[in-house]
């Protein structure tokens, strides 16, 4: 019940500032998203230096992954938001957006995960 009790903290904390970001870096709904792409970009890096630090260290303990990485993470990042967002590009029938963060999306999460797990081994 308590590592329970932590996810939900985390994913609370998580989703609450990605809320933020999202009002902040798209003010209206038309356009790109670029909340959503900001928020799984940072969530990416983070994931990756979390989970390379603790794998590295040894130092976090089962909660603090599961309050950071689950939690936190899980809850700052959002793929249900990034299928949305390119399901409206395809029904607009706005396909160079929908391959322009399709790929950005890809290639710069996957690209964050492995540079949160560098900077966590030389640190």
């Amino acid at each position: 019940m308590k590592q329970l009790l932590l996810v939900f903290i985390g994913g609370g904390a998580g989703s609450s500032l990605r809320y933020l970001l999202a009002k902040w870096l798209n003010p209206s709904t038309d356009g790109f998203p670029y909340g959503t792409l900001t928020t799984n970009i940072i969530g990416s890096l983070l994931i990756g230096f979390i989970l390379g630090w603790a794998l590295k260290t040894n130092s976090l303990s089962t909660n603090s992954t599961l309050i950071l990485a689950t939690g936190f993470c899980g809850g700052f990042t959002t793929f249900s938001a990034f299928a949305y967002e390119n399901h409206l590009f395809l029904k607009n029938g706005d396909f160079f957006n929908f391959i322009i963060y399709t790929l950005l999306s890809l290639i710069l999460g996957f690209s964050a995960v492995f540079i949160g797990i560098w900077i966590s081994k030389i640190y």
